[in-house]
């Protein structure tokens, strides 16, 4: 389809997604998908320089999500809700409303002696930190200088505007 454009509206907590075909000229409105249903996808997930951060392409397995069951943050959600079956589309996400802004807080300077002694720790190294609930935390190695390590928990894509390209392989509303 030549000349398609995607453009997502939030007002007065209805969402609508319109489309408009300029070979057409065709403007239609689609109802919202319901919270509770079941989506099947593949999304491709890039950096505005087009380097790839994330794609269920890669080992050809889509995703499989229940919309608004918070595998999704909000706003990645509203790309999706009105979308259909077969249905591709592309949406830029500015870093607050993707993974929001890096946050001082969450960088931690620990030291060596909480490491296993036999761990080579490098720069840019991602590991998980055990929590108290038995879940764990992803964390980037920023520096390792002399018996202290920095520790950043930001999310590692914080601070980043991302393109969201998705194509919609099954719906399933119950």
């Amino acid at each position: 389809m030549a000349g398609v454009y995607v453009i997502c509206i939030l007002t007065d907590n209805e969402y609508f997604r319109s489309s408009f075909t300029g070979a057409k000229g065709h403007l239609s409105l689609y109802g919202q998908t319901v919270h509770g249903g079941e989506v099947i996808l593949h999304f491709d997930l890039k950096l505005e320089d087009g380097s790839a951060a994330d794609s269920t392409r890669v080992n050809n397995k889509p995703a499989k999500m229940v919309m608004g069951d918070g595998s999704l943050t909000p706003n990645f959600e509203k790309c999706l809700l009105g979308l259909n079956k077969g249905e591709k589309a592309s949406f830029t996400l500015p870093a607050n409303d993707a993974f929001g802004m890096p946050n001082p807080d969450n960088i931690y300077h620990v030291d060596r002696s909480k490491f296993d002694a036999s761990m080579e720790l490098k720069e840019g190294m991602i590991m998980g930190f055990a929590q108290p609930d038995g879940s764990e935390l992803p964390g980037i190695i920023r520096a390792v200088e002399g018996l202290s390590v920095t520790v950043d928990f930001n999310h590692p894509l914080a601070g980043q505007t991302v393109i969201f390209d998705v194509e919609i392989i099954d719906v399933i509303n119950s």
